[in-house]
């Protein structure tokens, strides 16, 4: 099995490093602090050999240079990432990249930015999305577009329902209060609020979560939904996404 560590860094990312046993491959997931993965890569008993960067911005990429310099990692990313350091490989839409047995299929959702990819591994039941979805909400839409960014969504959604997305943030507690103004009489996103705010209270991570749990409650994936559209406006899906 693929396994994946995950801890907290900066103020209120999540650091993700996913670990293959059979080949001790490991790709660092983002690279938003360089020492704290380095550390935790350490204190597993694993060598860093790859980075998989989701988008360009310095709390995902920030760390890629430093890692390499410690490592000698192969940088998987977008383009765009090119803004911050050299890329080894650089992936779009539909390539594939490998970290020994697993295959993860890339996945364009930009919006938050262009060039903003997904890591789908299916045989794992997984998908690294970044900054594009978040639990209950999605990634603030600095360069995209509303349909683009709706489009990208599609693709989210269209993933098999029981597949678990790691997101980069601690975001829920907000996105919930936001959801539950967006979409007040979903009685299953009350329910869901309520177990939020009760990790919350605790010290708990939201993070990872299931897509279908996001499909029935995320008002940012629902914006085809009548009962939304009738709330918030639109004619089409995109129009009330961006409303």
């Amino acid at each position: 099995m693929l396994q994946i560590h995950q801890f907290p860094c900066l103020s209120d990312n999540y650091g993700y490093l996913a670990h293959d046993p059979a080949s001790g491959e490991t790709a660092c997931i983002d690279t938003p602090d360089a020492a704290e993965y380095l550390k935790q890569a350490d204190a597993k008993g694993w060598k860093i050999t790859h980075i998989w960067n989701t988008h360009w911005h310095p709390d995902h990429a920030g760390g890629n240079t430093a890692i390499k310099d410690a490592t000698g990692a192969l940088i998987v990313a977008p383009k765009e990432v090119e803004r911050l350091s050299a890329i080894d490989l650089v992936v779009s839409h539909g390539d594939k990249v490998e970290l020994g047995d697993f295959t993860a299929d890339i996945i364009d959702v930009g919006g938050h930015t262009n060039g903003h990819i997904a890591y789908h591994l299916p045989e794992a039941g997984i998908a690294f999305v970044g900054d594009a979805v978040f639990a209950l909400g999605c990634g603030r839409m600095f360069e995209g577009q509303p349909d683009q960014f709706w489009a990208s969504l599609q693709r989210i959604k269209a993933l098999p329902p029981e597949t678990m997305l790691y997101c980069a943030h601690e975001y829920t507690a907000a996105n919930a209060k936001f959801a539950v103004h967006a979409d007040p009489e979903n009685g299953e996103l009350l329910q869901y609020a309520d177990e939020i705010a009760d990790k919350r209270s605790r010290g708990e991570w939201t993070v990872p979560m299931p897509l279908g749990r996001e499909l029935a409650t995320n008002p940012f994936l629902r914006a085809d939904d009548p009962s939304l559209q009738a709330r918030w406006g639109g004619t089409e899906p995109a129009q009330t996404f961006a409303a």
